[in-house]
């Protein structure tokens, strides 16, 4: 069981996009030499920024809700898991519903894998490997106490996707937090933001 007084904190901000996460993510135990961490480019034409995108473990996942055969889980420590093999059919749902675009079905394996915090690890006191080596900390693993003594952002678990609200475990660094992420494609389509 991951320890309730860790968190797993995103700071966009930090990432200088050096990709040692993926490649770190990809020698986690359960991932199968995938990684199942993404690192997208904000504006590549104007900026190198870049930012890393893992799951925000929800508190009442989407994956989940839209999953037909019942193959996603989240424990009760607050963390969703990959899709359980036997069940996942590769229906792709969990791809289109997740609104951080965490969720992938591998071909070949017909199976969605996801981020787990790296489970294996976390349940028994260590670190995700991609925290372990964030040469700029853009993605720490510390105690939700401690995070307020590390940066001058705050976390923020609670986001607007539409009119959708949406509460996860890990938190992304913003400098305010009372005011909640609006993530609206339409807003972008539409050139509103």
């Amino acid at each position: 069981m991951v320890p309730q007084d860790y968190g797993f904190f995103i700071d966009p901000q930090r990432c200088i996009g050096c990709r040692s996460c993926v490649g770190a993510c990809a020698e986690c135990g359960t991932h199968r030499g995938r990684s199942m961490i993404h690192l997208d480019e904000m504006d590549r034409f104007d900026s190198p920024q870049t930012v890393p995108t893992v799951c925000m473990h929800c508190e009442d996942p989407i994956c989940a809700q839209v999953c037909p055969s019942d193959a996603i889980k989240r424990s009760e420590d607050g963390v969703v898991h990959a899709a359980q093999k036997p069940r996942c059919i590769g229906c792709q749902n969990c791809e289109l519903s997740c609104p951080f675009g965490v969720p992938l079905v591998f071909s070949g394996l017909e199976q969605m894998l996801k981020c787990d915090l790296c489970y294996d690890r976390t349940s028994v006191g260590h670190k995700p490997m991609c925290a372990t080596v964030c040469p700029s900390q853009a993605l720490l693993f510390v105690r939700k106490d401690e995070v307020t003594n590390l940066r001058h952002n705050k976390p923020l678990r609670d986001f607007l996707i539409g009119s959708v609200r949406v509460k996860t475990k890990n938190a992304i660094m913003v400098p305010d937090p009372e005011t909640p992420l609006h993530l609206d494609a339409a807003l972008l389509i539409d050139g509103g933001l």
